[in-house]
């Protein structure tokens, strides 16, 4: 097996709690604490870091990303970018120099990789499949641009006759593409355009549907994917510590308070949504867990992510495991507060992985 990418998760977007569901102006998405979390998770040993983006919720993702460039020397940046907020090729250029920024790693693979979004244009909304079509064309403007091709792309959103940017991305190449969605047209999106399929937990049977599914759809374009996992973890000492620390998580969330945090979210009515909702009902009558330490509780008070590995660290590591058996080539994580857990799961579980950056063949 061939090794896989962790990844851990900087809270731009207003996403850090002691307590979910209850503010706490230390852990708010300033600048500072944003880079605190990613220069930790540099020194701790992390491969990759999610820079999430959200239009109504914390600070500006490329802008962020420029910033660290600056400040990190070896860990990745998976920035997201919002389709329907950019003009392609401006976005193109935009990529090119964060990449230029960051330099390759030390493996000659490079630092920038790009979590695509299949986003409205804040104040008006467009239906699911042309929503979809339209992200199909802006990860096939932007594959073309940043592999230096001359563009002349006639869609039914773009008709584009341009040369690429005159900044080039440091290997010349397009940076590796994450993207995610649960629904007909997101699946067919990601087997037409991306490199990476994200999803939001599941169980290791759905995990395993989707993959076979994805894999099918790609294999018709004549393409292949690596597949990516969004999960929270809680790993203490013993399960027990574990269970006790997410069930403090939960301690002082009210149901309305919870309701409101999943209202809020720009994907609150995506088919990924109503899937973590359905697992969160399935699993009511387990304490929540809708499989062994897979904890729903935490999709309470999130709209979207809304599962955590809970567990002792033998136990989280076999979690993870079992799901690198189903096809898993790469692990977004996250924990709250971000930066203790983090320094847990890096002392705790990250040396007994074998992991490194994703390399797209």
């Amino acid at each position: 097996m061939t090794p896989c990418e962790i990844s851990w998760f900087s809270a731009l977007c207003d996403d850090d709690y002691e307590f979910l569901g209850v503010p706490d102006p230390l852990l708010r998405s300033s600048f500072e604490h944003c880079r605190d979390i990613v220069l930790q998770a540099e020194t701790a040993g992390y491969d990759n870091i999610l820079l999430p983006s959200g239009y109504a919720l914390g600070i500006d993702t490329t802008a962020f990303a420029s910033a660290m460039a600056a400040l990190t020397r070896r860990i990745r940046l998976l920035m997201a970018v919002r389709i329907g907020e950019s003009w392609p090729p401006q976005l193109a250029r935009q990529i090119a120099s964060i990449d230029r920024m960051l330099g390759l790693a030390g493996s000659g693979l490079p630092r920038l990789t790009v979590n695509i979004i299949s986003s409205d244009l804040p104040g008006e909304t467009l239906d699911s499949a042309p929503r979809y079509a339209r992200t199909v064309e802006a990860m096939q403007i932007l594959r073309s641009l940043l592999n230096g091709e001359h563009l002349n792309h006639d869609g039914e959103f773009w008709k584009l006759d341009l040369d690429p940017p005159g900044i080039t991305t440091s290997t010349g190449r397009c940076p590796p593409l994450y993207f995610g969605g649960l629904s007909p047209a997101a699946r067919e999106a990601a087997a037409q355009g991306c490199d990476v399929y994200l999803m939001w937990p599941d169980t290791l049977e759905g995990v395993r549907g989707i993959v076979a599914d994805l894999r099918d759809r790609a294999a018709r374009h004549g393409r292949m994917l690596r597949f990516g996992f969004r999960v929270h973890v809680v790993v203490r000492e013993t399960e027990a510590e574990a269970r006790a620390a997410a069930d403090r998580l939960l301690s002082r969330l009210d149901a309305a308070t919870g309701e409101a945090i999943r209202a809020k979210s720009l994907d609150s009515q995506s088919a990924g949504v109503a899937r973590q909702a359905e697992l969160r009902e399935a699993a009511d009558k387990q304490e929540g867990y809708i499989e062994p330490n897979l904890w729903t509780g935490i999709g309470r008070a999130r709209s979207g992510c809304g599962a955590a590995i809970v567990g002792d660290p033998d136990q989280v590591l076999a979690k993870l495991e079992a799901y690198r058996a189903e096809g898993i080539d790469a692990f977004i994580l996250s924990g709250y507060p971000h930066a203790a857990e983090a320094d847990l799961f890096a002392r705790h579980v990250l040396p007994r992985i074998d992991h490194a950056p994703l390399a797209m063949a």
